[in-house]
């Protein structure tokens, strides 16, 4: 299986509360909303976006690699208000082995709500249905207490600590790893 089979027509997922679409450019006020937060920020490998400008860059980035039928993550948005508050998705895909990575962003208004977790179980159920993965990890900063909540919310399992793993905003960082394998799936 190639990545351009799954992804080259991008699927649109949706759940009780979020549609999971690509983005657009129409898409750049609202990330901007939730990616200049410095909070939101805080634990990712990006910096916050001081300006509309980066946002539209990263932006540009993500349409690229849609347009080019590569790996490239969900927004998140509301259906309520049809607002984009944040990403999901998969990277580092290695389709020969059927492995690969989750990461993810949310605004900051929404975090504790059970949204993550409600697009996270979607791309779950997506990645091992169509993608066909046997396994999928995520890495989370050790004092990322929300995103570990998450990963336990979603089924994954703490296989362990990677000190010093990642330098990251000044600082050697010690990064936690859990994974969820098809055989441990349960589909909530």
């Amino acid at each position: 299986m190639q990545i351009e089979d799954v992804f080259g027509d991008f699927p649109t997922l949706e759940t009780e509360r979020v549609i999971l679409r690509k983005l657009t450019m129409d898409d750049a006020e609202d990330m901007y909303e939730y990616a200049s937060d410095s909070e939101v920020a805080k634990y990712t490998t990006w910096e916050a976006h001081n300006s509309i400008e980066d946002s539209v860059g990263f932006l540009n980035f993500l349409i690229q690699k849609y347009n080019n039928k590569q790996l490239a993550p969900w927004g998140i948005m509301l259906k309520s208000n049809q607002k984009v508050i944040g990403t999901c998705g998969y990277m580092n895909w290695i389709p020969q082995i059927n492995r690969a990575e989750l990461a993810y962003a949310l605004s900051r208004e929404f975090w504790g709500k059970g949204i993550m977790t409600e697009a996270a179980n979607e791309i779950l159920e997506f990645g091992f249905d169509k993608m066909k993965l046997n396994r999928i990890e995520a890495f989370c900063l050790s004092e990322n207490a929300g995103s570990k909540a998450l990963m336990r919310k979603i089924g994954m399992k703490h296989e362990g600590t990677l000190l010093e793993y990642i330098y990251l905003k000044g600082a050697y960082r010690d990064v936690d790893i859990r994974a969820l394998l098809r055989r441990d799936y349960v589909k909530l």
